[in-house]
């Protein structure tokens, strides 16, 4: 049905279609990232508040694995 009102051709030069191109593709590769970020953080919350009872939390090997998921969140960042 949407194809009745293509007549083939556009408003745009085909530098103006390449800058829209480029915006959504940097569009969609900045959704992917803040998904991976979101996807990567919440785990982390939601076993953080599992047992809100407990006012202490056991951690073992801390330091190591807070450093492997701040490199994991910055290969994200950093896409």
């Amino acid at each position: 049905m949407s194809d009745i009102f293509d007549f083939g051709f556009t408003a745009m030069d085909d530098t103006e279609l390449e800058k829209v191109q480029t915006a959504v593709d940097d569009a969609n590769t900045a959704q992917e990232r803040l998904d991976g970020l979101y996807s990567a953080i919440i785990p982390l919350l939601a076993n953080l508040k599992a047992n809100p009872e407990k006012e202490m939390i056991k951690w073992p090997n801390r330091v190591e694995k807070v450093e492997a998921f701040e490199d994991h969140i910055y290969k994200i960042y950093k896409g």
